[in-house]
């Protein structure tokens, strides 16, 4: 038969996906001749953020193709307007399913595959081919979990209040809103429809961090609320005995094809590999690391890992943009081909690369703007004179505070953390989480103070002097603020890292990271066994699967939500190094010389080979049949 045509849909929701679709993807492209499928990625995740699959020969559509949980910051999930989403796509979810058959049937499809996008395996369904679902979870369960009667700060009082002036908006958005659940009999038709969806797939990858896949697997069934004992915030016994044995899941069987109704796949589930972006070798040499660290402006002095820690600070930025060409004084500062001399080419892309978090389309509906072209091959992204004229005259402006002023240190993507030491305005409180964090060992170095804040301990952003901290995400307006300084309040020894920074590099030199759970993020701490410290997402049931991964193939510890915005980090980011100095320091010396890279590359290949080898035993078998 002819060489496969695969179409990958991905889901719009975060970087994660994206980046590991553009991964996989990779993988697919990277077999022999013989074996090299034709690749089409389908999301409404910007080109952009697939640089590297398509400097392989992967083909991008943006299309809208699923609806995303709204994110106002990046620990926090506005229930209601999630839902709205959700109801918005639904009412044209007919339409999109056609306009997706037909397209399918045009570029003669012989498989999709979905990173998470209930509408590419009903598109698969009805257009006559078969689909695989390749995820770590699926957004009926996390829409499901939406009922949940955890209260993320359980009254106004308790929400995030703002100086005044440009600090009345949290990355162009108005502070947060009262959380309430959303009711059980309101999310069952809803989320059904994804549910049958996801039903239409044959067959399924698990990624590492998985979490029960309710269209597969008939236990557990949905609501996905009744999976977590909330009084300790963790999946119940019983889920975690049934994650670690998937030979024993009874499936759902098969739903058969219109057009065929005689022609039956037996479902089924396989466990995939970690599919994570690859880190440079080279940063993990001494003339690497420094060549890295330089372009972020750190001085040499603070190069040599024997006498320097450090942070990094990743939490997400919260809109995807298309700036406009950088101007001088921001080109002599971002990291690029020119200054990054070891960067494979498929990853420098264009100047400016993917933000990890939602786009602008996720956080406001209204904004979904169609492309310019249907062209399977072409998409034209919206510039941004076009989304800031609308984002103008429509909503707010879209604006980038300062990263910092003399009593908070802005990260992007989250709430402000008050710098140390320095007096509070008296209007700043902090938002209460009703549940408790993850329960920890009582053996844990410095437990109390990743709690409630003992008042007769100073908080420390950083352990000691020894450490530095990087901070990702900052916008062009915030980076072209430093160099006219701005920014002067920066705490000490905190530098920053420009939007387009390769963040498996960076997490590769990183001695410990501070963000928010989400594949992304954890895959790439693993694979450069980085430990991670992290902020709890208690509204993303995707959020257990991956703590469980964690506390298996890497180092995980939980810092309060209190204790981040308080700027308490010290104790939690001590902790983490600690337990996981041993394995990072082995880790560089194997990654220096080559050791270890080879792994990855070989699970995915044999993933990828997975992936050919069941389609075309598929088709075969129509054919002989």
């Amino acid at each position: 038969m002819a060489p496969l045509c695969f179409a990958y849909y991905c889901s719009g929701h975060g970087y994660g996906h994206a980046t590991r679709v553009s991964a996989f993807a990779c993988h697919l492209l990277n077999l022999p001749p013989e074996d090299k499928p034709t690749i089409h990625i389908i999301s409404s995740a910007p080109k952009h953020v697939f640089v590297d699959s398509i400097a392989r020969g992967a083909f991008y559509r943006y299309a809208e193709i699923d609806p995303v949980i709204v994110q106002p910051l990046a620990y926090r999930v506005d229930r209601q307007k999630s839902v709205d989403v959700l109801k918005l796509f639904l009412s044209k979810k007919d339409i999109l399913l056609n306009e997706e058959r037909q397209w399918l049937i045009d570029i003669q499809a012989h498989a999709v595959l979905s990173d998470a996008a209930f509408l590419g395996c009903l598109a698969a369904k009805a257009a006559g081919i078969p689909s695989i679902l390749i995820t770590n979870f699926t957004f009926d369960s996390v829409y499901s979990y939406l009922s949940s009667s955890v209260v993320d700060g359980s009254s106004p009082q308790q929400e995030i209040h703002l100086p005044p002036g440009p600090y009345s908006t949290l990355n162009g958005f108005p502070a947060l809103v009262p959380d309430v659940p959303i009711a059980q009999s309101d999310l069952v038709p809803l989320v059904e429809q994804l549910h049958v969806g996801y039903r239409c797939a044959d067959m399924l990858l698990l990624l590492p961090g998985y979490i029960p896949i309710p269209s597969f697997s008939v236990y557990p069934s949905l609501p996905s609320r009744d999976w977590v004992d909330l009084s300790w915030n963790q999946f119940h016994p019983h889920i975690i005995k049934f994650l670690e044995d998937t030979s024993s899941h009874r499936l759902y069987p098969s739903i058969p094809f219109s057009s065929s109704p005689n022609r039956v796949i037996p479902r089924s589930i396989m466990l995939a590999p970690l599919i994570v972006r690859p880190s440079t070798p080279s940063v993990y040499t001494v003339d690497g690391r420094s060549r890295f660290l330089s372009c972020l402006g750190v001085p040499t002095e603070l190069h040599d890992p024997k006498h320097t820690k450090i942070l990094v600070v990743s939490f997400g930025g919260q809109v995807f943009r298309t700036p406009s060409r950088p101007g001088s004084r921001l080109q002599s500062r971002i990291l690029s081909r020119n200054t990054s001399p070891d960067l494979p080419a498929s990853r420098t892309g264009s100047p400016i690369s993917p933000a990890n978090g939602l786009g602008i389309s996720d956080l406001i509906p209204e904004l979904r703007l169609p492309p310019q072209t249907s062209h399977p091959n072409i998409s034209i992204q919206p510039s941004l004179s076009t989304i800031s004229r609308l984002t103008d005259d429509e909503l707010h402006p879209v604006t980038s505070p300062r990263l910092a002023t003399s009593s908070h240190i802005w990260i992007p993507g989250a709430p402000p953390a008050s710098k140390p030491l320095a007096p509070s305005p008296s209007d700043f409180s902090i938002p209460v989480l009703t549940t408790p964090p993850t329960p920890v060992e009582t053996s844990d170095l410095n437990l109390d103070s990743r709690g409630d804040i003992d008042n007769a301990e100073e908080a420390r952003l950083l352990p000691d002097a020894s450490w530095i901290a990087i901070v990702c995400g900052v916008t062009k307006e915030q980076w072209l603020a430093l160099d006219d300084g701005l920014d002067s309040d920066l705490p000490d020894g905190f530098f920053v890292a420009p939007k387009d920074v390769y963040m498996p590099d960076l997490t590769a030199i990183g001695d410990v990271l501070l963000g928010k759970l989400g594949y992304g993020t954890v895959s790439e701490c693993v694979d450069s066994c980085t430990p991670f410290v992290y902020v709890s997402r208690p509204l993303f049931i995707e959020e257990h699967g991956l703590r469980l991964f964690l506390s298996r193939a890497g180092v995980g510890v939980e810092l309060s939500r209190q204790s981040y915005e308080a700027g308490d980090w010290a104790a939690a980011v001590e902790e983490a190094w600690l337990k996981g100095k041993h394995l990072k320091s082995r880790k560089r010396t194997e990654a220096a010389v080559g050791v270890g890279s080879e792994v990855r590359e070989m699970e995915g290949r044999e993933m990828a080979k997975t992936v050919v080898r069941w389609t075309s035993d598929w088709w075969n078998a129509g054919v002989n049949r």
